[in-house]
């Protein structure tokens, strides 16, 4: 049975797409690190939809938790062929005041993190298998703004790494990025904000976790598909915003 490691799968964006890859029939492997109970939650709802499920703790600050992940995803007659990197640190800073100890986390969750799971999957993937690597980036790479400084730099340097992992572990290994645009509510946002700005894109239509998953499947089914990135925005990265969208619900029009 191919088996598959989604980071982050215990909440959210994360779990959506736990649950499509157990509908598709892996077995996965639902990481978490604060999110224990929420974890516990994806795991039961694959296998009430009887799919295949198990939870697994690391914090991914940690280099050497981040290392040792892959290999604590074991279950028998499982081989890890997909690993899908969508844990992410999302904290505001700008450049006056980032500071140190946020880019130093921001980098080590965002991208390290990645670099090391991608590393060790190569290493125990198993012999006549082709595996998958899908990052999970944003659309902000494609229509920069100052806000959110280390997030922004952690995710350009995760896109580079998508096509420098292309490139170094073909033919064994396809690596590819999604980036979506606004996706779910976060943080102190209302109903009605949320849905203005979620919204205000050229389509006015606003990207749900199930975007997402069929950006996932259409990558996973393409043999020929590596070292690019699927945008999956309704087109807010051509708006040309000068702030991010969390401070800029306006709709605006495309010259």
């Amino acid at each position: 049975m191919k088996g598959a490691l989604v980071t982050g799968a215990g909440l959210r964006i994360g779990r959506t797409l736990a649950l499509a890859l157990a509908a598709d029939g892996y077995f996965v492997f639902v990481h978490h690190n604060q999110a224990k109970d929420g974890a516990r939650e994806t795991v039961a709802a694959i296998r009430a939809a009887g799919g295949h499920a198990k939870a697994v703790r690391a914090d991914l600050s940690s280099a050497g938790q981040a290392e040792s992940l892959i290999r604590r995803c074991k279950a028998p007659g499982v081989g890890l062929v997909c690993l899908v990197n969508n844990a992410s640190l999302f904290k505001l800073d700008r450049a006056p005041t980032a500071t140190a100890a946020a880019f130093d986390l921001h980098m080590a969750v965002n991208l390290r993190a990645p670099l090391l799971l991608s590393q060790a999957l190569a290493r125990q993937l198993p012999e006549g298998e082709t595996g998958m690597i899908v990052n999970l980036l944003d659309q902000k790479l494609f229509n920069l703004n100052p806000d959110f400084l280390t997030y922004t730099l952690s995710k350009i340097g995760l896109q580079g790494l998508t096509t420098l992992l292309a490139q170094s572990f073909a033919p064994r290994l396809r690596v590819a990025g999604i980036a979506p645009g606004l996706t779910l509510r976060s943080g102190s946002q209302t109903d009605a904000r949320f849905t203005e700005q979620h919204t205000a894109n050229p389509l006015g239509v606003g990207v749900t976790p199930d975007d997402l998953v069929r950006a996932l499947r259409f990558i996973l089914a393409t043999p020929s598909f590596t070292g690019d990135t699927l945008i999956v925005d309704s087109g807010e990265h051509l708006t040309g915003r000068p702030r991010d969208i969390a401070f800029d619900g306006k709709k605006k029009k495309l010259k």
